[in-house]
């Protein structure tokens, strides 16, 4: 069974999907994968999402090196990850934002349809300057450890 996803309109790719529309995709769609696009400090320092529920595993793929430059071997990694677009391909970055871009540039490269989750893993910071707002986490979504 596959998820309808209700995708906020986007250029260039699928959609914005909320955590939860992400978790539900993924939960009802075989051939669904999530890709997480942050640092690995932040993998290591804040934690990663667990789809090992679902019997998946996320791939794990810097946009941006932690030096903070674009990493020039995205779309070569992804495809050696076995992320080719035969389904959904779900992106997730910190506040959702660096997922977009890397949607984008999957869709370009044909890996398709791909989605950017909003509000990311932790979401933005809210006026006190702390993440505890929105995102993955603060939907109760399953939450690992990153072990590499």
């Amino acid at each position: 069974m596959t998820a309808t996803v209700q995708a906020r309109p986007a250029e260039g790719y699928a959609g914005d999907i909320t955590p939860q529309q992400a978790w539900d995709l993924l939960a009802t769609t075989p051939d669904a994968v999530l890709v997480d696009v942050r640092t690995e400090g932040e993998w290591r320092l804040v934690g990663v999402p667990d789809v090992a529920g679902l019997d998946k595993q996320v791939v794990f793929t810097q946009w941006v090196t932690s030096d903070g430059r674009p990493n020039p071997g995205f779309l070569t990694e992804l495809q050696a990850a076995g992320v080719t677009g035969d389904g959904p391909v779900v992106f997730l970055c910190r506040s959702g934002q660096r997922s977009i871009g890397a949607a984008r540039l999957a869709t370009s490269a044909g890996i398709a349809p791909s989605y950017n989750v909003l509000e990311g893993f932790e979401g933005a910071p809210g006026l006190n300057g702390i993440r505890d707002r929105e995102g993955w986490k603060v939907a109760g979504l399953p939450c690992a450890e990153y072990a590499r």
